[in-house]
């Protein structure tokens, strides 16, 4: 385990899963022995805004709700030396991996695949969350069918210039954006994850992405120009309509969540096949002669003695760093917050000024844990603080 910390968070770490663009992923245990996925973020993904961006998604993302396509957002730390967030951990193989294994999907699989994938989107959309990076990496197959992961990572997703500068992900992420973050505008709508769900099924059914090319920029200046149609063939002809409106180079011509799912079943019935019998196809194709769960392998003795002092230690439950209240801050430390970019509105509205016989000194040492709150109003009413301190601002 050279080089793999043995703990992040709560979590005793049994070995790595992968790397990434993003960072590094590991298979960990909570202290009961539950299986969890943990991702430690690149120390070059961090500035004090993308931070407080990340607490404000992570609590978003604890609350989506009503889909079994989602991996569950477990917890987070956006305030680590390296911050990290808890998965829960799916077994299976990527989409990525199983085509370019098995081959492309037939037709009732990809519209299967689509119909779940959109209804996941969905429940992430009504938590007022976007994914930003779906992709075929990011689709985990498994014995309860298709999942997406990572759309905890949205806080990271938003500045494209800086996503296409990192090489080892560019090529897999460039491929899948959407023009308008590809083109490095850093507000997206519901739109651009429909855009990537179409790369997705794209791959699914032919194998291949709208856009390709040796080299990121040459990719991102296909996916930029309006002139240059998305590459479609192998497309079977029930599917094309679907895939070339969801790859429509304006936002405001791609098809909604519940347009994508309806033309989905539409294309099951004209098959004759029922959507619970798809998705039962689904899985039993994806899943035949998958590698087992890296979960469901014994542990070794010496990591068991490991989870067993680890779990010992622990002092009753652990509260989540999510739910802990702030740091105080001190006149001469340097604040690791910032207000959002120009251009962000905040979150949370700002009250009205306040006068100068209620103006803090400074913030009072937290209390007991009542719940952290957002960062974006944590920024804003040290901001509150910085400009009662000044009667000359």
């Amino acid at each position: 385990m050279s080089g793999v910390p043995t703990r992040i968070g709560r979590y005793t770490v049994a070995r790595e899963l992968g790397s990434g663009g993003m960072g590094e992923v590991y298979l960990a245990y909570t202290p009961a022995g539950d299986p969890v996925a943990v991702k430690v973020i690149r120390n070059d993904k961090l500035d004090p805004v993308t931070r407080a961006r990340f607490e404000k998604e992570a609590l978003i993302a604890r609350t989506v709700i009503g889909t079994n396509r989602v991996a569950r957002f477990l917890d987070a730390d956006p305030y680590a030396d390296q911050p990290w967030l808890a998965m829960e951990y799916v077994a299976g193989r990527t989409l990525l991996a199983c085509i370019d294994t098995d081959g492309a999907l037939p037709l009732p699989l990809v519209a299967s695949l689509g119909a779940l994938l959109s209804e996941g989107l969905a429940a992430v959309h009504a938590a007022g969350l976007l994914h930003r990076d779906l992709k075929p990496q990011n689709v985990i197959l498994g014995s309860d069918g298709p999942m997406i992961i990572d759309f905890g990572l949205g806080a990271f997703m938003d500045t494209s210039q800086e996503t296409l500068s990192h090489s080892g992900m560019i090529i897999g992420t460039v491929r899948c954006m959407p023009p308008e973050q590809a083109s490095g505008r850093p507000q997206v709508t519901p739109a651009a994850d429909v855009y990537a769900l179409g790369t997705v099924l794209l791959y699914a059914a032919t194998g291949h992405y709208p856009y390709d090319g040796t080299r990121w920029e040459a990719i991102a200046a296909q996916v930029t120009n309006a002139d240059i149609a998305p590459d479609l063939s192998g497309v079977p002809a029930a599917l094309q309509p679907l895939l070339g409106s969801m790859l429509a180079h304006e936002p405001e011509d791609r098809p909604s969540l519940a347009d994508v799912s309806k033309a989905c079943a539409g294309i099951l019935a004209d098959s004759g096949t029922a959507p619970a019998t798809a998705r039962l196809a689904l899985i039993s194709h994806t899943t035949a002669g998958a590698p087992p769960s890296a979960a469901g392998e014994p542990l070794t003795a010496s990591f068991e003695k490991l989870l067993q002092e680890q779990a010992s230690t622990a002092e009753g439950e652990v509260p989540s760093p999510l739910d802990v209240p702030p740091r105080a801050v001190v006149p001469d430390e340097e604040d690791e917050e910032e207000a959002e970019p120009a251009g962000h509105e905040p979150a949370v509205p700002l009250p009205e000024p306040t006068t100068a016989t209620d103006r803090p000194k400074a913030r009072a040492k937290a209390g007991p844990a009542q719940g952290r709150p957002p960062a974006s109003k944590r920024v804003a009413d040290e901001l509150r603080v910085l400009y009662a301190a000044d009667l000359a601002l």
